[in-house]
């Protein structure tokens, strides 16, 4: 073998040994980044880090696993534009309090449901109302930019309604939206309850009742309601589980079952008044 060719032969060599040896630490990185990441977060599946919608996940988003029905939720998750799913964006100016809520869907004895809390009347925003478990960013949950939405969406669940976080698999993220009567600029969280664990109230002074809703009542057209609020302004509404599910949660619900392709023809003319309270 000539010189030339011991040359060539043993650059190849090299070159195969160095793909080889950054492949494996590539994979090793890898492996021990999403492992540290959910195991940190508490989020079953494999890890993400990506930012949609202008929201940093943290590498704490997974769709690993899920079940196929909710495959319609997760596709509207990554296709809907912010103004599908409400007039009330976030201000221009970078204006309003950061937080998260968590829109956790279950399966249970009917089927698939979600998880909603009632707020105490005590609270001096949105008192008495159904919602998802959420609230505002603590410096405890980390930067937007990294994750810290997610974080907080459930943290404040855990804190609401004694939620486990480690049973919850996050997958989607949707568009930041607007509640100017609170300045809230909110994140809606998307979770799958790959396994549940009992839920009820923590503190009555921030939740008054937990509660599931199957997903089949929420779109039974006798569920569904137009609320009539004394401003004027007129809004989408649930009849379920001894509640008028409302507001931001209603807003977002419904917005959720259209673009999953889950609602079902029902009369915009039914209407529930409410009060300068509400």
């Amino acid at each position: 073998m000539t010189r030339t060719e011991e040359e060539t032969k043993a650059t190849e060599a090299a070159g195969e040994t160095k793909a080889a040896g950054e492949a494996g630490v590539a994979k090793a990185a890898g492996v021990a980044g999403a492992a540290g990441v959910a195991k940190a977060a508490g989020v079953a599946g494999a890890a993400e880090d990506r930012k949609i919608y202008g929201v940093g996940t943290g590498g704490l988003l997974s769709r690993e696993g899920l079940p196929a029905w909710l495959a319609p939720v997760d596709r509207a998750a990554r296709t809907v534009a912010p103004e599908q799913l409400s007039r009330f964006l976030p201000p221009a100016s970078g204006a309003g309090r950061q937080s998260a809520v968590l829109i956790l869907f279950g399966e249970g004895e009917r089927g698939p449901e979600l998880l909603l809390m009632e707020r105490s009347g005590s609270l001096r925003s949105h008192a008495g109302q159904p919602s998802f478990p959420g609230g505002a960013l603590d410096p405890e949950d980390g930067s937007p930019a990294d994750g810290g939405l997610l974080q907080a969406a459930l943290r404040e669940a855990e804190e609401e309604t004694g939620l486990d976080p480690s049973g919850v698999q996050l997958f989607g993220v949707l568009p930041q939206l607007y509640i100017p009567v609170s300045g809230f600029v909110v994140t809606p969280v998307l979770g799958w309850w790959r396994t549940p664990t009992p839920v009820g109230v923590v503190d009555p002074a921030e939740t008054a009742r937990v509660f599931t809703v199957p997903v089949a009542d929420l779109t039974d057209p006798a569920n569904r309601a137009t609320t009539v609020h004394p401003s004027g302004h007129q809004g989408p509404a649930f009849l379920v589980a001894s509640a008028l599910v409302w507001g931001f949660t209603a807003g977002v619900i419904d917005r959720l079952l259209h673009y999953a392709g889950w609602e079902r023809p029902w009369d915009r003319a039914k209407q529930v008044p409410l009060d300068w309270r509400a």
